[in-house]
């Protein structure tokens, strides 16, 4: 699809970094976009994909700077990560491939006042999801439409390998009754393009 719903919530995750923020961990980072703008802000990353051919394209874009970024071949469940290192920890369209209680894993890597965002995915279990998933669908339909006819006014774009996909297991109530327990003081939101139940978790930290 040339509208990606991830790309298009990258500017609002950016603005949950915590200000002197300088390390971050991106999990499932892709072809490594996200990766690359917590760099642009002056993160140093670490970035974890178990997918090779998405690794390779992240590896060949670099880092614009003044952040690094280290990429790494990894499922994250068999990263040994230490305790309350990171400033952010971010997860795009990857929780949902992993057990939901990894969470807890990221949440003790978060250093004191760390952030975990999380933009996910979760299947309908209600009226009321279903109705929200098909009130977004329209806004899908017209942003795919604007982004399809601008890329190929200019010229079109190369293709990029793509992740894994997978489809949501968990349903909006199970995940936010996950969250209260193994992420106290977290907040759970949809966003616009419901269609893929985007979500932000912001531990607080004492």
């Amino acid at each position: 699809m040339p509208f990606d719903h991830n790309d298009h919530y990258h500017r609002l995750l950016l603005r949950h970094v915590p200000s002197g923020a300088s390390t971050a961990l991106e999990v499932g980072c892709g072809t490594g976009k996200f990766a690359r703008s917590l760099a642009g802000a002056g993160l140093d990353v670490d970035a974890v994909d178990p997918a090779a051919d998405v690794l390779t394209v992240a590896k060949a874009l670099g880092s614009p700077g003044p952040g690094r970024i280290s990429y790494r071949q990894a499922d994250i469940r068999s990263v040994a990560l230490e305790p309350g290192h990171y400033d952010v920890i971010s997860c795009l369209a990857s929780l949902h491939h992993v057990p939901f209680d990894t969470v807890a894993a990221l949440r003790d890597a978060l250093a004191p006042n760390g952030v975990l965002l999380v933009l996910g995915l979760a299947k309908p279990g209600s009226v009321a999801d279903r109705a929200r998933w098909a009130a977004a669908v329209p806004g899908n339909v017209v942003a795919r439409a604007l982004v399809r006819v601008a890329e190929e006014l200019g010229g079109g774009v190369d293709a990029l390998p793509s992740p894994p996909v997978r489809a949501a297991t968990m349903s909006l109530a199970q995940i936010r009754r996950e969250a209260v327990r193994l992420l106290p003081g977290s907040r759970v939101r949809v966003l616009a393009f419901g269609a893929t139940c985007s979500r932000i978790a912001q531990p607080e930290r004492p």
